[in-house]
């Protein structure tokens, strides 16, 4: 049974129709990726799920409760984070205040423990703690933006183009993050314009072109189709 199911979502942006008509779903403990060109609706298609925007029509479905018309902090509160495009962190805070604007769902007495999980992830975020996030290197502000998204302690994890900006052997280390995160049983839902590196971790994926769905698969059969490999892979 699906965690996380999107159907048949309708999204404007004012006039202009940017997701038209979408459903898939995400089971628990898979990553599921979805891949496209910039503009194909991938982040607003998290962005809806997260509640940040409303679908006109259609819904979304968390472990069987109806979001479409929760406020955002509702939708943390319920089981799903979403880590941004940009990492969108404080700039102006310490790294142990972000982590704690992070846990704002959870009761203040777990937030330490929370806190000290994170910095067993991120061995690099403890030896930052009190450093202003504004000025890490910018794969220690995109640990920093997964780990806060992980303080709601999320059943889902939404990613979006966690690899953006990064050098080639950063991106390595999220990928390899993303793949503990899995094995320790967090459902993901990845946004990524890498799509070889997303294909490579992901259990199932959908692709994305101009708000539609054209393409849906395990992430094997999408990483060996001709015409995702033409599109996305460059070859």
């Amino acid at each position: 049974m699906s965690l996380l199911k999107i159907d048949n979502i309708h999204v404007y942006y004012g006039a202009i129709h940017a997701i038209k008509g979408i459903s898939f779903e995400v089971n628990e403990h898979e990553i599921v990726t979805l891949i496209g060109s910039n503009g194909a609706g991938k982040s607003t298609t998290l962005n809806t799920i997260a509640g940040l925007l409303k679908p006109r029509s259609g819904s979304v479905t968390f472990d069987g409760k109806n979001l479409s018309s929760m406020p955002t902090s509702k939708v943390v509160s319920q089981g799903i984070a979403l880590c941004p495009e940009g990492r969108r962190i404080f700039q102006q805070m310490t790294v142990r205040e972000n982590l704690e604007m992070g846990g704002f769902t959870q009761p203040d007495k777990e937030i330490p423990g929370s806190i000290d999980e994170m910095f067993q992830r991120f061995p690099r975020l403890k030896e930052r703690e009190k450093q202003i996030a504004g000025t890490l290197s910018g794969g220690e502000q995109q640990m920093l933006a997964m780990a806060r998204a992980l303080m709601s302690r999320p059943r889902v994890l939404m990613l979006d183009e966690p690899s953006m900006g990064l050098a080639p052997i950063l991106v390595e280390q999220i990928f390899d993050i993303i793949k503990e995160l899995h094995q320790s049983g967090t459902t993901i839902l990845l946004v990524e314009q890498n799509a070889q590196m997303a294909l490579s971790v992901a259990d199932r994926a959908y692709v994305l072109e101009t708000g539609k769905l054209t393409m849906e698969g395990t992430a094997d059969e999408l990483l060996h189709s001709d015409a995702v490999r033409k599109a996305y892979l460059g070859s």
